[in-house]
């Protein structure tokens, strides 16, 4: 457990150390996420934050390297963790900074992921066997081991991708599960006697750590953004560490049976329940609307909750609370004979959490529209109301008592040069250059003064914006 604990503390420390720096670099590199229709923010923000939590991961990997423990295993194992994790990982990080930078179309992206998905499959990363209900074991050949591995690999990286629209979601989230898929291998390894110490625990580590160390810079309000450097990357990683705890224990070694074998493939949707669903509306609602599945919109479900009239940070949390509670679950499930005590539990706390969730939305939204009403109530006419968007139709104008002359203007005759004088309007007395100095303003060429007052047929020049005539507010008004 201190390999663990230390690989944690590192990966954890140098992300954090590394992403004011990254940060920074990302300013200077161009690489910010400007406002769109769709995105909560409202201000530029750096991407790249993805590099920090890279730079964390290959410290974390190099110091777990140098225990002595932890090198015999990595030695022995046949699978080439190390080495699968810097070379995917670094593929990823390229194609993200290059998204990040100057956006790279979802072919490329996709065609990225499948090349890091071939070197976890050259590396031994695969999935090699599924058991059955009945307590068999059908191997995989790789025609269809092969497809099963990148098939995980991209949608898990893809599901993590889309969740990436609210601050701290993405990173929160895949902790969560990086952290049930760390306790499910370590303490079922201990239950059943068998080693802890093993790549794939470790992997599930160096993603607990990376994730912790740079989620206090991205959480609301984020200053930078992880972007596709970091929310394929993670994804990455959460797809190496289920895909290798699948194969690590024996069916025939396992006190309760078949489900802890499923645990690992149920795990990640579990967790990742809300962007593996939110990833598979998304794909049928643009397919429906005949759009690209990748084509990007603001129907997401954490947008959803926005509209509930959840804060940015109560819509976080929420994601967090039924993350971590279908994680526990799922753990508690395979590692206690109570299924039914865990399945009343978690039962209530859903519904419990349900009724919060609703009630206190419906409360915040009758408190917004109560406090919008108060404001439109008491602005004074012609002012606009802030956060509602509606402007009072303005006073109307009072009619002309009989009797009253009403002037008319008619507009104003362009200026000519060498005229030596301004051109008025048929009724008007033309402007000439001794009524500057009794203006105290210089004349314009169309009749009025700077004061924004206009020649009458009388000579006289009446104060700007005068409310004592109809139509009378002059140009400073």
């Amino acid at each position: 457990m201190r390999e663990y604990l230390l690989t944690i503390l590192v990966a954890a420390l140098v992300a954090y150390l590394l992403t004011p720096a990254v940060r920074r670099f990302a300013v200077w590199f161009g690489a910010q996420a400007v406002p769109r229709d769709r995105d909560v923010h409202v201000i530029p923000t750096p991407r790249l934050g993805g590099l920090a939590m890279f730079g964390g991961m290959v410290a974390a990997l190099v110091v777990a390297s140098g225990l002595p423990e932890m090198r015999k295993v990595l030695a022995t194992s046949d699978v080439g963790v190390i080495k699968a994790l810097l070379l995917s990982g670094g593929l990823i990080v390229l194609v993200g900074i290059a998204d990040d930078r100057w956006g790279v179309d979802a072919l490329t992206k996709f065609a990225g992921q499948v090349a890091a998905a071939g070197i976890f499959i050259m590396q031994g990363i695969q999935i090699y066997a599924i058991p059955l209900p009945s307590g068999d074991t059908v191997s995989l050949p790789p025609a269809y081991g092969v497809p099963v591995t990148v098939f995980i690999v991209v949608a898990t990286i893809n599901a993590v991708n889309f969740i990436d629209g609210l601050d701290g979601l993405a990173a929160g989230v895949v902790g969560i599960a990086a952290l049930a898929l760390f306790s499910y291998g370590y303490l079922l390894s201990k239950a059943n006697g068998v080693a802890t110490l093993s790549g794939a625990t470790l992997t599930a580590a160096v993603l607990v750590g990376i994730c912790a160390g740079f989620l206090p810079h991205n959480f609301n309000p984020a200053r930078i953004f992880m972007g596709d450097t970091g929310s394929m990357l993670i994804g990455l990683l959460l797809s190496a560490a289920t895909i290798m705890l699948t194969g690590q224990f024996d069916t025939a070694m396992l006190s309760k049976g078949q489900f802890p074998f499923y645990v690992p493939i149920l795990l990640v949707p579990a967790v990742a329940a809300v962007p593996f669903l939110d990833m598979l509306l998304a794909v049928w609602r643009r397919t429906n609307q005949g759009r690209s599945p990748f084509a990007p919109d603001k129907q997401h479900l954490h947008h959803r909750l926005l509209e509930l009239g959840h804060s940015t940070r109560r819509a976080v949390l929420i994601m967090y609370f039924w993350v971590g509670l279908l994680a526990s679950g799922v753990v508690a499930l395979a590692l206690t004979d109570a299924e039914l005590i865990v399945g009343s539990v978690m039962a209530l706390v859903i519904v419990a959490g349900l009724v919060l969730m609703l009630a206190g939305s419906g409360r915040r939204r009758a408190a917004a529209a109560a406090n919008a009403a108060g404001a439109a109530a008491s602005a004074p006419a012609g002012a606009s109301v802030a956060g509602s968007g509606a402007t009072p139709a303005a006073a109307p104008m009072p009619a002309p008592v009989p009797g009253d002359a009403v002037e008319t203007v008619p507009p104003a005759q362009p200026f000519r040069p060498g005229d030596g004088a301004h051109r008025a309007a048929p009724g008007r007395r033309a402007e000439r250059p001794g009524d500057r100095a009794a203006q105290g303003g210089a004349s314009r060429p169309d009749g009025f003064s700077q004061a924004g007052e206009y020649a009458r047929p009388d000579g006289t020049h009446p104060q700007a914006g005068d409310p004592t005539r109809p139509g009378g507010y002059g140009r400073g008004a």
